[in-house]
């Protein structure tokens, strides 16, 4: 395959630090160009990868990560050891970092101040140090067939805050709906779902009530992704929705 034909960013990694031997011989400043957040260049390493899926995968449908410095970007580090660290940046149509500036200020409490990089809109700070601010999550069963170990059926549902494990969940199923957990949990949308027949029979609750009675193909149900596949001959299938 001499080219890549994708509708998706290309990405950049560098390294930041190296702190242990890697036999892929990376040093600091050394940057990796993927094509997308499916395509890794030649011989990348497959641990990285593990590690660096649910951040390339989030970065590329929008998140953004209020604790850095570029909301668009975000450092990972290796899984064997915490031998490197890289920083996972998104890349423009022009091939240029995108920078999202963060919005980290010191404020007196009550005092309003204009954010240059919000074009001028003005939001007023308290001083409490708000921390993480985990969304509200459900996952529901959408489809179901074959045996399932766990006994999953249609319309099972689960709740979980951010990045929180569900206990008795199968590891398996989470293991495989962490990426999109992960990327809804920093505010990522997947578009896609506002085109075709994926948002039939969702349930009203998740949508509020401001949504009732509203024609489905007005609906915005990009706070959802409805393909989030079990690993074990595709039997059930998950639905993860962040709840607005």
């Amino acid at each position: 395959m001499d080219e890549v034909k994708t509708p998706f960013a290309r990405l950049k990694l560098t390294v930041t630090q190296v702190m242990g031997e890697c036999y892929h011989g990376y040093k600091i400043g050394d940057e990796i160009i993927l094509e997308d957040f499916t395509h890794g260049p030649k011989y990348f390493c497959l641990g990285l990868a593990h590690a660096l899926f649910p951040v390339i995968y989030a970065l590329s449908f929008g998140a953004k990560f209020g604790f850095r410095d570029n909301q668009r970007s975000l450092l990972v580090t290796c899984p064997d050891g915490g031998k490197l660290e890289f920083k996972a940046e998104i890349l423009d149509k022009q091939g240029k970092v995108e920078t999202l500036l963060s919005t980290k200020v010191t404020v007196t409490k009550g005092v309003t101040v204009t954010l240059a990089n919000q074009k001028g809109v003005t939001v007023t700070f308290p001083t409490e140090h708000q921390g993480p601010q985990p969304k509200k999550m459900i996952l529901e069963v959408v489809q179901a067939k074959g045996k399932c170990a766990f006994g999953y059926k249609v319309g099972d549902k689960w709740e979980t805050a951010g990045l929180k494990c569900i206990p008795g969940f199968c590891g398996a199923a989470f293991h495989t709906a962490f990426p999109a957990l992960f990327a809804l949990n920093f505010g990522a949308k997947f578009h896609f779902m506002n085109k075709g027949d994926s948002h039939k029979g969702r349930d009203s609750h998740l949508l509020g009530d401001s949504h009732k009675g509203r024609d489905s193909h007005l609906l915005d149900n990009s706070n959802a992704i409805d393909t989030v596949t079990c690993p074990d001959g595709g039997n059930i299938v998950f639905r993860v929705t962040r709840v607005e």
